[in-house]
C-alpha cells in the first residue's frame, strides 16, 4: 500500500475556504502573501487575520515572495504560520540565515525550487542542511513578470522524481496537479505530499467539487 501523501492547498481566500478544505481533509493550508502574479494572494495582515482560523490539527503555510531574511521573518512574526514557504530561491546561506532567526518560533521552512530544466536537483540539494522541506513548482522566475506559483502548468516529471530519488528531505510536488492527473504524478514522482492551488479554484473561488474529486483520485492511489 502506498504511504499516505500529503495534501497541502493553497490560496485561502476566507475563512468559509478554510473550512471547507479542512473538512475535505487538507493537512496544510497555504495562505499567499503579495506576489507578482497568481491567484489568491492576500496582504500580510489579510494573512495574519486569516490564520488563526486554521485549526492546530492542520499546517498554516505562508507563502512570501521576499528575498531577505530579516523581511521573512518580520512576516513570520506578523502572520505567525507553523510553516514559511519561500517561493523565490533565496540562496543557502540566506536561507540558513533566516533558519537561525526563526529557531526560536518553531516555524518550519519550506524553500521553493522551481523546475525549468535539471540543473533543479543540484539547486535543491543545497538546501538540504538549512531548510525543512522542498516544494518544487512550474514558476518562472525569470520572467518579465515573475511567476512563482499558481501557474496552472505542470513541468517535467521525470527531474521531479530524480529530485526526489537525491535528496533526504521530504518534497512536496506542485503545478498544474489536478483530479485527472494527480494518480500518476503519486505514481511517477513518489513525493512526500502534493501542493495544489488553480486546479481546485473556479473563478478564483475554492471550488468544493474539484476538491473532493482530487483527495479521492490521491486516496485511491495510496490504496494500491
Amino acid at each position: 500500500m502506498q504511504q499516505r501523501t500529503r495534501i497541502k492547498i493553497c490560496c485561502m481566500k476566507s475563512v468559509e475556504e478554510v473550512a471547507i478544505a479542512v473538512a475535505a481533509g487538507a493537512d496544510a493550508l497555504g495562505l499567499v502573501g503579495p506576489q507578482p502574479s497568481g491567484p489568491g494572494v492576500l496582504g500580510e495582515e489579510e494573512s495574519a487575520g486569516l490564520a488563526p482560523y486554521v485549526p492546530p490539527s492542520v499546517s498554516s503555510v505562508y507563502l512570501s515572495a521576499k528575498t531577505s531574511a530579516d523581511d521573512l521573518a518580520r512576516d513570520v512574526a506578523l502572520v505567525k504560520p507553523a510553516i514559511l514557504q519561500v517561493v523565490q530561491e533565496i540562496g543557502p546561506a540566506e536561507h540558513g540565515r533566516l533558519r537561525e532567526l526563526l529557531s526560536r518560533t518553531g516555524v518550519r521552512t519550506l524553500q521553493v525550487i522551481h523546475v525549468e530544466d535539471a540543473n533543479a536537483i543540484d539547486r535543491a540539494k543545497a538546501y538540504e542542511d538549512v531548510a525543512d522541506g522542498l516544494l518544487l513548482d512550474s514558476g518562472r522566475p525569470s520572467a518579465a513578470i515573475p511567476e512563482f506559483g499558481g501557474t496552472g502548468r505542470t513541468h517535467d516529471w521525470e527531474v521531479s522524481a530524480r529530485l526526489v530519488a537525491a535528496v533526504k528531505l521530504p518534497v512536496f510536488l506542485a503545478g498544474g496537479l489536478h483530479p485527472d492527473n494527480v494518480v500518476d504524478a503519486i505514481k511517477r514522482v513518489r513525493p512526500y505530499g502534493l501542493d495544489l492551488c488553480s486546479g481546485v479554484r473556479t473563478d478564483d473561488a475554492l471550488d468544493e467539487e474539484k476538491l473532493v474529486a482530487f483527495m479521492r483520485a490521491v486516496r485511491s492511489a495510496e490504496a494500491v
